[in-house]
């Protein structure tokens, strides 16, 4: 679904989105992305990324459709 945040305009971002920029600023780091992201996009419905903490605790995003295509995406321009 979708999140709507007001900061003088309206700004939409995709709760997957939201999720993982909170797990990065907790220290997890990206240890999966599923499909890879070499596949290209037009074969992707469902996008899953696998976080890891510090600790070893593992947390687990999915997206689907449009917004598995926004989470691909921004996690490539993390890099």
């Amino acid at each position: 679904g979708l999140i709507t945040k007001y900061k003088g305009e309206k700004i939409m971002e995709f709760e997957s989105i939201s999720e993982l920029k909170k797990l990065l600023a907790q220290n997890y780091k990206i240890e999966k992305v599923e499909p890879r992201m070499f596949t290209s996009d037009a074969e992707v419905n469902i996008v899953m990324v696998t976080l890891v903490s510090t600790d070893g605790k593992t947390q687990t995003i999915k997206a689907y459709r449009e917004e598995s295509h926004a989470l691909r995406e921004f996690v490539r321009n993390l890099h």
